[in-house]
């Protein structure tokens, strides 16, 4: 695996957040109860929320474990961004269930996001997406202030596609 591109490796596990970044903090209920859980948990996992709320993603394993690698894309033919990560943690409980992945060489960010859902005590299954990062490329820095609206924008789409996966079964 290459080398992540920033030194704080895990920051979204422990919190908190690394200073010098741009932070994203998104939590959003998604369903009730285990089975519903249980549902949301592996469509983060298996990459499923990520392909059904419009990215491509390849991946070198089914699931996300620490170590894997993945490319997650957005955009059509040469407008097309690639955005290359390593999965620095993941976590598969009883009550939690989600990862992280950081910036490799060649993403236009620097820096790691973190996708996690929980099961509450009153059955409440919420969504979390945590984040920081920083322009990496040209063109992120070029886009300043839109790069933290267009991160938020994903992780609301990304919660809609859970959404939509818990209720469908």
């Amino acid at each position: 695996m290459d080398a992540l591109t920033y030194p704080e490796a895990g920051a979204t596990r422990a919190h908190p957040l690394p200073a010098g970044y741009s932070h994203l903090h998104h939590r959003a209920a998604v369903g009730r109860g285990r089975a519903a859980f249980e549902r949301a948990g592996s469509a983060v996992t298996e990459w499923r929320v990520h392909r059904a709320a419009g990215a491509g993603l390849d991946a070198s394993a089914a699931r996300a474990e620490a170590g894997v690698t993945v490319t997650v894309s957005a955009g059509i033919g040469r407008l097309r961004i690639s955005a290359p990560c390593a999965i620095v943690w993941a976590c598969y409980g009883a009550e939690r269930t989600g990862f992280a992945y950081g910036t490799l060489r060649g993403h236009p960010e620097r820096g790691e996001e973190s996708f996690v859902v929980e099961l509450s005590e009153d059955g409440t299954v919420w969504f979390t997406v945590t984040a920081f990062s920083r322009p990496a490329a040209w063109y992120t820095r070029l886009a300043g202030p839109l790069v933290p609206v267009a991160q938020r924008w994903y992780a609301r789409r990304l919660t809609a596609a859970l959404r939509r996966t818990v209720s469908a079964a």
